[in-house]
């Protein structure tokens, strides 16, 4: 019988690949075969050296998404460097934190051109290899706040909930020309970003008991939801913002 996860023989794009959900999804979309173009404004040596360690191929692609100007340069790099582009990770994004009445134009542009504008602009490049192919995988990372509004985050609120959108939006447009596209949310992930939540025994503890599962999720809790995204068994998953969360959505 297939294997509907082996991802053998694929090539797959992570974005902010370096550390944290990042270099996880890099891992299990390795372990499951799939080559890895690690892309990041900081180099991902350690997802690579892990990467390869593992068997696959691995290459670092440098790259500052905070504009669209590297968009292309990326797609281009993979191609020559692995032979193909098969699945598109986006999961590269920022954050800032200020009372909605004094939230700056600034944070507001950083946020929304990273996690916004930066995720279609490489959706679109990608989609125009994978549509003259006739197949590809997208899987983008939303937030619990594609669902939820959150306070102190404006701009990546905004941004996380246009992910869900603009994955919805693509869906409809490619689907029927062999391309997925679908976004994971994660939910409250131990990771270096959350670190300060963690420390914080009154905020640990309320996280907690809004989790049904009763515990902080682990990146690698993410990474195999992008694996399953990425294989043959989601070939019929179009246009689905997977929430893996412990179950905090349903709380």
């Amino acid at each position: 019988m297939t294997n509907c996860f082996d991802l053998s023989s694929k090539v797959a794009i992570v974005t902010g690949a370096n550390t944290g959900i990042g270099q996880a999804i890099a891992l299990a979309l390795a372990a499951a075969g799939a080559d890895i173009a690690a892309v990041g404004r900081t180099p991902a040596d350690d997802t690579v050296d892990k990467v390869r360690a593992l068997g696959r191929k691995a290459v670092i692609v440098s790259a500052d998404l905070s504009s669209i100007e590297p968009v292309q340069g990326v797609i281009e790099k993979t191609l020559e460097s692995l032979g193909g582009l098969d699945i598109l990770i986006n999961n590269a994004g920022i954050i800032r934190r200020a009372d909605s009445v004094d939230f700056t134009e600034a944070d507001w542009d950083a946020v929304i051109d990273t996690n916004l504008k930066s995720v279609f602009f490489l959706c679109q490049a990608a989609g125009r290899h994978m549509l003259a192919r006739g197949s590809g995988k997208i899987v983008n990372i939303a937030s619990l706040l594609s669902f939820q509004g959150g306070i102190r985050v404006p701009s990546y609120t905004a941004s996380k909930s246009g992910v869900a959108g603009l994955t919805k939006l693509l869906a409809n447009e490619w689907a029927a020309r062999g391309v997925n596209v679908n976004a994971i949310a994660p939910g409250y992930i131990a990771t270096n970003n959350t670190a300060a939540l963690q420390a914080d025994e009154t905020r640990n503890r309320q996280i907690q008991e809004r989790i049904p599962a009763a515990r902080w999720g682990e990146a690698g809790d993410i990474g195999g939801a992008a694996v399953f995204l990425a294989s043959s068994a989601a070939n019929y998953i179009h246009g689905h913002t997977l929430a893996v969360d412990g179950g905090w959505l349903a709380r």
